[in-house]
């Protein structure tokens, strides 16, 4: 809402009350009447600026779409580093975009990028990356194909994912939940530590019970998400800090501390966690027994995350302590924010602190995001807060950006 705007009101209230005294017209009908006619301005002025944030969400959200898509095959933007794992449709860089797009089409029934969803989708044979069938990152992209298959009834489309989960739970994994030492302790493939068979890092938890949850929709069959719903409650438990309301990105965290002596809150792996309650809690059924027990943490990790919002809209990438990194950081900012807009959407959030977090959150994104929809200030792959630069770009940065525009589009508060 245009603050601004209404505190302009509310003085031409004033001044239309005061100069009515002036004139003599002070009886109670003409005061009425007066106050009638500023309430009306007033609620005239507050719709104009619901608009406004839903007109710049549409153009926002539009933009960042095509922009990136248009960047497939040329993406030299991105450090060398980490450009091919970018190229590959199925690993959960490229697949983090495909969540954010979705939902974006599911919100503006764009027939054309649903037509590109599924052209990837095909392209890839509705495949995950099978060197790794365990790994959380490499389901990330099912929720894609599950999203096809219950929007298009594309039953091929989750066949292969089916086949991946049906084995993992023949032969579930066997191992802790803590981050061992990466020397000694790594696989070939789960290059953290042999906990990656399970959740055991903030980031899976976007990366996969989702699509657990997604794949009893398609088939009816409640196996998968009991399996995901345990497994998500287990690595919550382990990781969430209710002193802090935040999440710890894995538990070589729980004892770190910043340059500057604060506990080690990295801003987007707690913004994984936050975006992820949220589609979680909307794949569930009527009356899962884990709903009212979602809705909790996510009040509780809400409320931490509030708290720390900077000045200029934005959450810092070390979530407490901003001087770390002092720059914006607009992938985890993307995800809180899409995570607070649609508790306050879905009537979770009713108080008007939380109205205005949220509309100081898009008002910072919409300033990072170019006019040709490129999204800037987005830090790179890793693991905890790095330094950003303008210039960084990724795409699940733009998958953050879809994410809070396309509940920016229901905004009416």
């Amino acid at each position: 809402m245009n603050h601004t705007k209404l505190k302009f009101s509310a003085i031409a209230v004033s001044l239309a009350i005061g100069l009515s005294a002036c004139s003599g017209e002070s009886t109670e009908k003409k005061t009425k009447n007066v106050e009638v006619e500023s309430v009306k301005q007033m609620e005239s002025t507050q719709v104009e600026a619901e608009q406004d944030i839903q007109s710049e969400a549409l153009r926002i959200g539009k933009n960042a779409a095509n922009w990136q898509i248009a960047q497939f095959g040329n993406l030299d933007y991105i450090p060398e580093s980490h450009r091919a794992k970018s190229e590959n449709a199925k690993f959960w860089i490229q697949a983090a975009f495909y969540i954010g797009l979705t939902r974006w089409i599911d919100a503006t029934d764009d027939e054309k990028l649903k037509n590109f969803v599924k052209e990837v989708a095909e392209r890839e044979s509705y495949e995950l990356i099978l060197e790794r069938p365990y790994h959380a990152d490499d389901h990330a992209i099912a929720q894609t194909y599950l999203w096809l298959a219950e929007r298009e009834g594309i039953e091929k489309a989750y066949e292969p994912t089916k086949e991946v989960f049906d084995m993992i739970l023949n032969k579930p994994p066997e191992v802790g939940l803590e981050m061992g030492d990466s020397e000694s302790s790594t696989g070939k493939y789960h290059l953290e530590g042999n906990c990656q068979l399970r959740w055991c890092w903030a980031d899976a938890l976007f990366m996969a019970p989702r699509a657990w949850a997604q794949m009893t929709r398609v088939t009816g069959d409640p196996k998968y998400l009991e399996y995901g719903d345990n497994e998500f409650w287990a690595s919550a438990d382990y990781l969430f800090s209710d002193e802090y309301g935040l999440f710890y990105r894995d538990s070589r965290y729980f004892d770190a501390k910043s340059d500057n002596g604060e506990p080690v809150f990295w801003g987007r792996g707690n913004g994984w966690v936050f975006a992820a309650i949220p589609m979680i809690i909307e794949e569930l059924p009527d009356g899962h027994p884990s709903r009212e027990r979602y809705i909790e943490l996510y009040k509780k990790n809400a409320e931490g995350l509030m708290a720390l919002q900077k000045e200029d809209g934005y959450w810092p990438a070390s979530l407490m302590d901003p001087d770390k990194v002092k720059t914006p950081e607009v992938s985890g900012t993307g995800f809180i924010t899409f995570g607070l807009a649609w508790g306050v959407n879905n009537g979770i959030l009713t108080d008007q602190r939380s109205k205005e977090i949220v509309e100081k959150g898009w008002e910072a994104i919409t300033k990072a995001v170019s006019d040709d929809g490129r999204v800037h200030w987005v830090q790179h792959v890793g693991k905890s807060p790095d330094p950003v630069k303008e210039s960084d770009s990724q795409l699940y940065g733009t998958g953050a950006v879809l994410l809070a525009a396309s509940e920016m589009l229901k905004w009416n508060k």
